[in-house]
């Protein structure tokens, strides 16, 4: 059996595509960036205004942790022609969020098969531990809806003009981090929180696209007493290298798992890329987002823009400018947070192309962040070397 590199499309869906690999074989990808950032200033190594809702606010370029996601899949096909995958995701990422200690840990253990039923030659049946339900945005790497878990569904049921994704997905938690509630709904790994998820796509709107997502959040009796209910709507138009991504979301923000009484949040994103010549263009996004919370006083709006105009030398050198601004603006106090940001990117490629990877990245970022809702005005110039790719 031979190794194989998979696609970057297989990778981050952890769903079989038909003709990737051959029966019997395994394959190997992934995503990752890991590098240095040596930091010039004591205030801050990160650039980003205090309470922003965006993701990498000010950009990500020259802003972001590290970290990567490793996959192993293994292939093989039924006599009636169904091609079924085994796929193991094993993801380490140093992260800022407090459980996160830098641990390997296991990210997807799934199995998927295509053309079980041969009314429906590209559906996809899956069940286990998987990506689920995360669209992103590009220059602020902003998940602004995540339900990763472990369940079953369906993806891409032709239904004529559109297709249909369908899931049920547990939260995955045993109770062990500190605060938690010993262990309540620990059975294989859930949390007693789950996500029935559905995702329209691909509908015609001339050149255009629409995608339509709906999610409800819920809980099961090992969680008796929280009787809280969550959901989100979301809309995705996509033309010509642009996209407009519109959600709401009722009683949490990013995830129906949340099941916070009294949170809403409106996103809206509006993200593409120019060309200006054969070797020279600019990407762009511009973000908002407002935050209602049971708390009143932590009510609050983000306004961002990131734009990273480039340049490709030849097929191999690069040189990108990322500049972002990022506004978060409190409804029931007088505080107003700000930051900016701009990184300077030499880089080096496999490829011409911006989405070209391997990457190597020899950096300079400078920005502030001025906080009036703690007081802080924080100053950040850093210096790095890393690598990114996906394979």
């Amino acid at each position: 059996m031979k190794l194989k590199a998979l696609t970057i499309a297989l990778v981050s869906s952890g769903v079989l595509c038909s003709g990737i690999a051959t029966a019997g074989e395994f394959s190997f990808g992934g995503y990752a960036r890991y590098g240095a950032t040596y930091q010039a200033d004591e205030d801050s190594l990160y650039v980003a205004p205090a309470g922003d809702l965006n993701g990498r606010s000010a950009g990500r370029l020259g802003n972001e942790y590290n970290g990567g996601e490793f996959q192993f899949n293994y292939f093989t096909e039924a006599a009636s022609g169904a091609k079924w995958q085994i796929g193991v995701m094993l993801d380490h990422w140093t992260q800022y969020d407090w459980w996160s200690s830098g641990d390997v840990g296991l990210k997807k253990a799934f199995a998927a098969g295509t053309g079980i039923f041969a009314s429906q030659p590209d559906m996809t049946v899956w069940a286990g531990r998987d990506f689920h339900q995360r669209p992103q945005t590009n220059l602020m790497d902003y998940f602004w809806m995540t339900h990763d878990g472990q369940g079953g569904g369906f993806k891409n049921m032709d239904l004529g003009g559109a297709k249909l994704n369908l899931g049920i997905v547990g939260q995955i938690d045993c109770g062990t981090h500190p605060g938690d509630a010993n262990g309540i709904g620990c059975h294989g790994g859930d949390s007693g929180n789950y996500a029935l998820t559905s995702k329209l796509h691909g509908i015609g709107l001339g050149s255009a696209t629409l995608d339509i997502y709906a999610n409800y959040g819920f809980t099961s009796e090992a969680k008796p007493d929280n009787d809280t209910n969550s959901y989100q709507i979301a809309a995705n138009v996509k033309m010509a290298g642009h996209s407009l991504v519109v959600r709401y979301s009722d009683n949490t923000k990013d995830s129906v798992f949340e099941l916070t009484e009294g949170k809403k949040a409106l996103f809206a994103h509006l993200e593409g890329g120019f060309g200006f010549s054969e070797r020279a263009g600019m990407d762009y996004g511009i973000g908002y987002q407002s935050l209602e919370e049971a708390d009143d006083s932590a009510d609050r709006a983000n306004y961002n823009v990131v734009v990273r105009p480039h340049i490709s030398w030849d097929d191999t050198h690069s040189t990108w400018l990322e500049a972002g601004y990022s506004v978060v603006d409190y409804d029931n106090t007088d505080a107003t947070n700000t930051a900016w940001k701009l990184t300077l990117s030499q880089n080096m490629a496999v490829g011409p192309k911006t989405w070209s990877r391997p990457m190597l990245r020899f950096y300079a970022t400078v920005g502030n962040a001025d906080n009036e809702s703690n007081s802080t005005d924080l100053d950040t110039l850093t210096l790095g070397a890393m690598w990114e790719a996906w394979w």
